[in-house]
C-alpha cells in the first residue's frame, strides 16, 4: 500500500530497491558504505590519474590504429549503451530526489548546501554511484573512435575532468555537490535519450536546446558553488565581510570545483556559438558566388 509522506514522496521508499542490488554486487550492506580514500575502489588519486592516462591513450592511440580501417558500425551496441545510461541517470535522479526533499523541506536551502549534516551516509553512496557512472561514460569517446568521428576538445576534456571533479568533491565532502549532480542527471536523461534515438537513425530537432540546457546547468551550478565558496572563505578568513556563515567541504575541493565548472561554462558557450551561431554569408557574398 502506498503511503505518501515527506520521507516517501513516491509512496514507497525507492532506496529500499537499491539495497538488494547493492548487496548482490558487493556482498555488503549499503548502510555500511563509506567512501574511504585509498580503500574504496577508484578512491585513490593514483587510480584516477592512471585511469585518465589509459583513457587518453586508448582514444588517441585508437585513432591512429584505425586510421586506415573502416568505421565500425555496431548500432545495437551503441543504442543499448545510451539506453542504459538514460535509465540509470533517471533512476539515480529519482533516488537523489527522495533523499534531498526532506533535507531541504525541513531545514532550508542553505542547510542543504552548506551544513555538514546535509552530507548523509545515503547521499554519499549515491554520490559514489554517480562517480562510477562517470567512468562508464568514458565509453562514449571509445564509441566515437570506433565510428571514426571527430573528437572535439570539449568532449575529451569534459569526460576526463568530470571524473576528477566528482572524485575531488567526494574526498572534499562538499554538501553542495547535489546541485551540479542532480542538474547534470536531468541533462543526461535527455542527452542519452537523444543519442539512443540518433544511434537508431532518428533525426531529432532539439539538439540545440540540449546545449542550451547544458549551459543553463553550469550557470546555476556556478551560482551555488560561488556562493558556498564565498561564504566559507569570508566567514573563515575575512569575517568582517558580509557572509552567511561557514560551509561544508574542503578548500581544495572548492577551488577545483569553481575552476572546472567555470571552464565548462566558457567551453560550452564557445561550442554553442561555433555550432549554432556560425556566420552566415552576406547578400553580397552570395551574389559573388
Amino acid at each position: 500500500m502506498y503511503n505518501f509522506t515527506l520521507d516517501r514522496p513516491f509512496g514507497i521508499y525507492l532506496n529500499d530497491y537499491l539495497d538488494p542490488a547493492y548487496i548482490y554486487l558487493t556482498g555488503d550492506k549499503p548502510q555500511e558504505f563509506k567512501f574511504v580514500a585509498g580503500v574504496t575502489p577508484l578512491s585513490a588519486i593514483k587510480e584516477v590519474v592512471f585511469g585518465c592516462i589509459i583513457y587518453l591513450s586508448l582514444i588517441f592511440g585508437g585513432q591512429k590504429l584505425l586510421a586506415n580501417e573502416r568505421a565500425i558500425k555496431a548500432k545495437l551496441v551503441f543504442q543499448v549503451h545510451n539506453f542504459l545510461l538514460t535509465i540509470c541517470s533517471a533512476a539515480l535522479l529519482i533516488l537523489y530526489f527522495e533523499q534531498l526533499l526532506p533535507i531541504y523541506w525541513r531545514n532550508g536551502i542553505f542547510y542543504s548546501v552548506c551544513d555538514n549534516n546535509a552530507w548523509t551516509q545515503r547521499l554519499e553512496l549515491l554520490y559514489y554511484l554517480n562517480y562510477l557512472i562517470k567512468w562508464w561514460e568514458l565509453l562514449d569517446t571509445i564509441f566515437l573512435v570506433l565510428k571514426k568521428k571527430k573528437l572535439e576538445f570539449l568532449h575529451v576534456y569534459h569526460h576526463s575532468m568530470t571524473i576528477i571533479l566528482c572524485y575531488t568533491q567526494l574526498r572534499g565532502r562538499t554538501s553542495v555537490s547535489w546541485v551540479p549532480i542532480t542538474l547534470n542527471l536531468i541533462v543526461h536523461v535527455f542527452m542519452y535519450y537523444y543519442y539512443f534515438r540518433t544511434a537508431g537513425g532518428a533525426r531529432i530537432w532539439w539538439k540545440k536546446y540540449l546545449t542550451t540546457m547544458q549551459i543553463t546547468q553550469f550557470i546555476i551550478d556556478l551560482g551555488f558553488v560561488y556562493f558556498c565558496s564565498y561564504t566559507y572563505f569570508t566567514s573563515t578568513y575575512w569575517p568582517w565581510m558580509p557572509n552567511f556563515g561557514s560551509c561544508a567541504g574542503e578548500e581544495n575541493a572548492a577551488f577545483f570545483g569553481c575552476g572546472i565548472l567555470s571552464s565548462y561554462l566558457l567551453l560550452f558557450i564557445g561550442f554553442y556559438q561555433k555550432t549554432y551561431n556560425a556566420r552566415k554569408p552576406s547578400v553580397k557574398e552570395n551574389k559573388k558566388d
